[in-house]
């Protein structure tokens, strides 16, 4: 287990936090550090990423009424040797994905969803391009 401080923690809410914990730990090869009803944490390398559903603190509504809820465009990356066989890997096992691969300047991505609609991205650098490390 990485050090606390060099972990990275994102939070998404999420419709059913098993389901979330599920899907992380099936497809990207997370693993399970706490799963309950209301909140969920997996893990992989220096990035834990906290599930949160409707019962946990993060699900309160905002002093303006506003509800947290899953979904938008905010992702994390994982980066990938071979772009097209993990996607082809991910589709074969049912994951819904939002675009179809797309390649630039710095290599190629696309965009898969978790069951609750948030994003993760598959990237593949570029010949040569290093990501940040």
């Amino acid at each position: 287990m990485p050090d606390a401080f060099d972990t990275v923690n994102v939070r998404y809410m999420v419709n059913d936090v098993q389901e979330a914990v599920d899907w992380y730990v099936a497809n990207f090869g997370f693993s399970v550090i706490l799963a309950s009803p209301a909140f969920g944490s997996v893990e992989r390398g220096h990035l834990r990423l906290l599930l949160s559903g409707k019962a946990s603190s993060a699900g309160r509504p905002m002093p303006d009424g506003r509800q947290p809820e899953p979904g938008g465009w905010t992702r994390f990356q994982v980066v990938v040797g071979d772009i097209a066989a993990e996607a082809e890997r991910l589709r074969g096992r049912g994951v819904t994905f939002r675009n179809e691969i797309i390649s630039g300047p710095g290599g190629s991505q696309v965009l898969v969803e978790d069951p609750s609609g948030n994003l993760v991205e598959l990237f593949q650098p570029a010949a040569g391009f290093q990501p940040a490390r």
